[in-house]
């Protein structure tokens, strides 16, 4: 996976509005293959967005969400300048952080 993270965030009167598209497969474990074969289980299980090195948001994930999953979230506090974090961490152990700034 070299796609990076796709970091939106606008502040507007105090609130922050964020949307993260993380490229990822999210396979279940239960598709099969053409020839019958069961594909892995290999999807996010952690998710932690910081802002500023503060943390506003941190989730667990499962098998039941989507490729690509998109997060759509709001905060208050955040400056236009500010440093946005996302790290995600799979159940194969691999980790993803990219980095993106508030507008």
């Amino acid at each position: 996976m070299t796609d990076p993270i796709r970091i939106r965030a606008r502040t507007k009167e105090d609130v922050t509005e964020v949307l993260v598209l993380m490229p990822h497969p999210m396979e279940t474990g239960m598709r099969k293959t053409d020839n019958g074969a069961l594909v892995a289980a290999h999807y996010i299980t952690d998710v932690r967005i910081a802002v500023a090195g503060r943390t506003v948001l941190e989730a667990n994930m499962s098998m039941a969400v989507a490729r690509d999953p998109l997060l759509s979230f709001r905060f208050r506090g955040g400056r236009p300048g500010d440093p946005i974090s996302v790290t995600w961490t799979d159940n194969h152990g691999t980790q993803r952080t990219d980095e993106g700034m508030i507008v």
